[in-house]
């Protein structure tokens, strides 16, 4: 505990959550899992709506870009005069990037959010593997 929040008496700081609302990377996990057909992305992004969410595909078709903000309604709660005890959400702008691998169609992705999970499908293509040309040598 930090000595400012000694003196103020709060005894309820945790450094850890502190750490994790300024950081909008920690604040949106995100899982990639590959299977036989595509790349998914599994993004936790609760109490936004999918209007207040944008997913992009950026640098040339190489890197899926999912960002967006979360508001925390201060104005709202000045007016009605509501007193904040703890807030441990992270609340403000947020961006992910994940690098795409070649095999991805980034032609053919597919989003959808439900319960405050958003769920990106980029599809798999097969690589084609160079072809091995023989070469013959020459001379005796």
């Amino acid at each position: 505990m930090s000595l400012i929040h000694q003196l103020l008496g709060d005894e309820t700081y945790d450094p850890f959550l502190s750490m994790i609302n300024k950081c909008p990377i920690l604040s949106t996990p995100t899982d990639w899992k590959e299977t036989n057909d595509a790349h998914v992305f599994i993004c936790d992004l609760p109490g936004l709506k999918k209007e207040e969410v944008k997913v992009e595909v950026v640098d040339e078709g190489r890197v899926l870009q999912m960002s967006g903000e979360r508001k925390n309604n201060e104005d709202e709660d000045d007016k009605n005069n509501n007193k904040w005890h703890r807030i441990e959400r992270f609340h403000g702008k947020f961006q992910r990037k994940f690098r795409l691998p070649k095999n991805a169609k980034v032609d053919q992705v597919k989003a959808s959010m439900e319960n405050g999970v958003l769920v990106v499908t980029i599809p798999k293509e097969e690589v084609k593997k160079p072809e091995t040309k023989v070469i013959q040598i020459e001379g005796n």
